[in-house]
C-alpha cells in the first residue's frame, strides 16, 4: 500500500502496520503525534529530523498534533540519561515553550498543526488519578529500559518521578487519541507504553515510528542541548554556517539525508565532488532554510574569505576603546573581550589564548595576562575560527 511505504520512508522502526492499515480504510486523516519538552530555549537540528517527518504527514493530508510538554518538562525526559535532570521552574518552562512554538513553524505548516499543552490534562489530575495511572506499569517493566537498567546496576539514583515519565508521555496518546506517534529511536520504550495504554482502554493502539538520531558536532554522540554539541534553529547565520562546516565529513551525509531529505541518488552524486565543496553546499542550503535564500551564499563568501583567503569577514563585533572604563593606553585583552558577552567566562578566553587560538591582526597572542595597546585606528582580534572583533581606538 503506497501510504504505508510513505510512512516507512526514513524511519528506523515502524510498529503497528495492521492498525494503520485498518484506520486508513475509514478514509479519515490520521492523528500524528509528536511531543517536545521545552527544557531549553532552542530547538536543534536533531528535532528537525522528526519535524520533517511530521511535515510530510501534513503534506499527505493527515493531522499533525504537536504536544508542548510544559508539564513533562518540569520532570525531564530520562531517555538516554545517566543522571537525574535538573528541575525547571514554571516560568522557565513557559518562556521556553513560547520559543519552541515560534521555531517549530519554520518547518511545520502552522495552519495545519494542532498544538496542545499537556498541562491541559495533567494539571487537573488528582493524586488518586496519578496512583491509578501508576498501577498500569510494574517496576520490572520499567527496568527493561536500557538507561534505567544501567543506572540501577551502577547504583545511580533513579527518582520515582522519572519512572513515571514513560506513563505520562503514554497517557498523552490516550487523551489525544493518537493514531501514530513519532520520535527519535531513544523514545521507542516511551511510545510503546502509549500504545499499551491505549489498548488497555479498548482502542487499537497507536503505531510507533522512530527516526534516526542525528549525530552532533562532536561526531560521536547524538545532537543534544545537554551535550552542548548542537546547532539550533535560532543560531545566527554566521554561527549556523560555521558549525555545519565543522561537522565530520562522514557525518555530513546523514545531514544531507535527514535534514535536507536528499534522495540516495543525489547524495551518491555529491560524493564524487570534493568533501569541502559538498559541505559548503550543505551549510549554504541549511542556512538558507532558516535565514532566507540570500543568507547561505553570503555566509559562504564570508567563510571563504576568512578560511581560504585569510581575509577578515565584513561583519565583526566592534569594541570601542572609549566605552571601556578609564582611558588607559593599555588594557587587558581578556577584559576587553569579556565585555562582548560572547564568552562564558574570562577563563574560556584565557584557555583560548593558551591554545594559540587568539590573534591580533593575524599575529598570535598567547599571554593571558597580556595587554593590548590603544590602537591609532583599529585592530582585528580573532578568537578561534569564527569569532572576530574590531577594536577601535
Amino acid at each position: 500500500m503506497e501510504i504505508i511505504e510513505q510512512i516507512r520512508q526514513g524511519t528506523e522502526t515502524f510498529i503497528g502496520e495492521d492498525e494503520i492499515t485498518s484506520r486508513l480504510k475509514e478514509s479519515k486523516p490520521l492523528r500524528v503525534k509528536l511531543g517536545v519538552d521545552p527544557t531549553r530555549p532552542d530547538l536543534t537540528f536533531g528535532h528537525m529530523v522528526v519535524f520533517n517527518k511530521l511535515r510530510q504527514f501534513q503534506a499527505m493530508g493527515h493531522q499533525a498534533v504537536l504536544i508542548i510538554g510544559d508539564y513533562t518538562a518540569m520532570i525531564g525526559d530520562p531517555s538516554g540519561r545517566s543522571s537525574t535532570r535538573p528541575v525547571l521552574t514554571q516560568d522557565e518552562v513557559n518562556e521556553n515553550a513560547q520559543s519552541y512554538l515560534e521555531q517549530a513553524f519554520k518547518i511545520l505548516d502552522k495552519e495545519k498543526t494542532e498544538v496542545r499543552f499537556n498541562s491541559e490534562w495533567f494539571g487537573k489530575m488528582s493524586f488518586g488519578d496519578t496512583l491509578a495511572l501508576s498501577r498500569k506499569m510494574t517496576v520490572a517493566r520499567m527496568l527493561e529500559r536500557d538507561d534505567f537498567s544501567k543506572r540501577y546496576k551502577e547504583n545511580e539514583p533513579i527518582s520515582i518521578v522519572e519512572f513515571l515519565y514513560p506513563l505520562i508521555q503514554g497517557y498523552d496518546s490516550v487523551v489525544l487519541n493518537a493514531d501514530i506517534e513519532l520520535g527519535g529511536s531513544d523514545q521507542l520504550f516511551n511510545m510503546l507504553v502509549g500504545r499499551s495504554l491505549q489498548k488497555e482502554e479498548g482502542a487499537l493502539g497507536q503505531a510507533v515510528a522512530t527516526l534516526p538520531l542525528l549525530v552532533g558536532l562532536d561526531g560521536v554522540r547524538k545532537m543534544s542541548k545537554s551535550y552542548d554539541n548542537y546547532i539550533s534553529f535560532n543560531d545566527p547565520p554566521k554561527d549556523m554556517f560555521g558549525k555545519i562546516m565543522s561537522v565530520n565529513d562522514d557525518v555530513m551525509w546523514d545531514y544531507y539525508s535527514l535534514l535536507l531529505e536528499l534522495p540516495d541518488a543525489e547524495i551518491k552524486a555529491l560524493k564524487k565532488i570534493h568533501p569541502m565543496e559538498a559541505k559548503k553546499q550543505l551549510a549554504s542550503n541549511l542556512t538558507d532554510k532558516f535565514h532566507g535564500v540570500e543568507a547561505g551564499p553570503h555566509e559562504r563568501q564570508q567563510f571563504e574569505a576568512v578560511f581560504a583567503k585569510n581575509q577578515n569577514p565584513d561583519e565583526m563585533t566592534e569594541i570601542a576603546w572609549a566605552l571601556q572604563s578609564g582611558d588607559d593606553l593599555e588594557k587587558s585583552l581578556v577584559d576587553l573581550l569579556n565585555t562582548t558577552g560572547q564568552f562564558d567566562s574570562k577563563g574560556e578566553i584565557r584557555r583560548l589564548m593558551k591554545q594559540g587560538a587568539v590573534k591580533i591582526d593575524g599575529v598570535r597572542f598567547d599571554d593571558p595576562n597580556g595587554k593590548l595597546s590603544k590602537p591609532e585606528n583599529e585592530v582585528v582580534v580573532q578568537c578561534g575560527k569564527r569569532k572576530f572583533f574590531r577594536v577601535a581606538g
